[in-house]
């Protein structure tokens, strides 16, 4: 059994912000139920007792929403106590939370700091960027309390990387972007990704295509330097050069099923995908052995192996793979189409690749 990977919605979509772009905001609307409340303390304890039997050698639990801290500190406080009281196998156990920073106080660092949990902090570039999209409910910016977040996460030794959507708005100033958010040294760039069912891509490809080379080169200056700024998309395509497989799913080539579990207990294949069609089962009913092997698991599984026929005639396809199964939607019938992404993606592999195998050639013999 590999190890196993759960992500848990605790308040299902519910969210102290309104970020014009966010995915989960679209999924509620393309499902029956919009909402699954908050999950209770008895769904808690079942969660970890079934997934602490399913997991071998490792189990990680990656909390998001929706607003994850909204689940309040007594939840989190709880978890440990119950992870703690059913790792009867001695596995290895992983916590991490994607937040928007908005909660974050001194009690909340101190406690991920002392429970090693990895946070997520979610920041779109620059002062202006950030704010245009990402503003509570109440429509305030959130620029300055997401930096205020992310002092005190630094302040108390919290592990945390920084999540920036690629919006038009943070593409078209890539330089600035960069080098707002190099001091944090742990980034993810990723792509905005369009409406189930829209007809033309959020995302300019050409001002992608910028903004993916620009901060390469600020990435490949910084790496010569000796002042490395880890960047997980292009970290994942130099383990790809040096023979190792990604560390990131939608660069497998394939979606595996990691649990999406939601309030109520539901399971999903992937956040991107919580959607009626894609249901997997519900802990309170089911093992994770039997979620595992469920033919809806089994189909979502079997069609993102259809890859488009440009991509296997493609010569970046051992880079891409394909790319990731949502940025591949719509689909038709069992097969999915090109990444979204597909032209910046060639633009940005022909400009850089050389740089790429150079790092990973010095990775490999240093």
């Amino acid at each position: 059994m590999p190890p196993a990977t759960f992500m848990v919605k605790p308040v299902s979509g519910l969210c102290n912000m309104q970020c014009s772009y966010c995915f989960y905001t679209d999924v509620t609307k393309n499902r029956e139920r919009k909402s699954y409340g908050s999950m209770t303390t008895e769904m808690l304890e079942i969660l970890i007792k079934k997934a602490l039997i399913y997991a071998e050698g490792s189990c990680t639990f990656a909390f998001q929403g929706g607003e994850p801290t909204l689940a309040g500190l007594d939840f989190y406080r709880l978890l440990i106590k119950m992870q703690n009281k059913y790792n009867t196998k001695r596995v290895k156990i992983n916590n991490s939370i994607q937040t928007n920073g908005l909660l974050i106080d001194s009690k909340w660092a101190q406690f991920l700091a002392q429970n090693n949990f990895l946070v997520g902090l979610s920041i779109d570039g620059t002062h202006t960027a950030h704010n245009k999209y990402r503003k509570t409910m109440n429509g305030i910016d959130s620029y300055e309390q997401v930096q205020k977040a992310a002092a005190v996460l630094s302040g108390n030794k919290v592990e945390f990387n920084v999540l920036c959507v690629v919006n038009n708005d943070v593409a078209a100033v890539p330089k600035e972007v960069y080098l707002d958010l190099k001091k944090h040294k742990n980034l993810q760039f990723t792509p905005q990704i369009s409406d189930f069912g829209a007809l033309v891509p959020s995302l300019d490809m050409e001002t992608y295509a910028i903004f993916l080379k620009t901060t390469f080169d600020l990435y490949y200056k910084d790496f010569k330097r000796g002042k490395y700024v880890s960047i997980r998309n292009f970290d994942n395509y130099i383990n790809v050069l040096s023979g190792k497989p990604p560390e990131q799913c939608g660069m497998a080539g394939m979606c595996g099923v990691y649990f999406l579990v939601e309030a109520d207990g539901s399971v999903f294949p992937c956040d991107f995908y919580v959607l009626d069609e894609w249901k997997i089962g519900n802990v309170a009913d089911d093992s994770f052995f039997k979620i595992a092997k469920s033919e809806t698991a089994r189909r979502f599984i079997q069609t993102s192996k259809n890859v488009d026929r440009e991509c296997n005639e493609c010569m970046w396809y051992g880079l891409c793979r394909g790319g990731c199964r949502r940025y591949r939607e719509p689909m038709t019938g069992e097969f999915l189409g090109r990444d979204a992404n597909c032209a910046a993606l060639k633009s940005f592999f022909e400009y850089s690749y050389d740089r790429m195998v150079e790092i990973a050639r010095s990775l490999v013999y240093n």
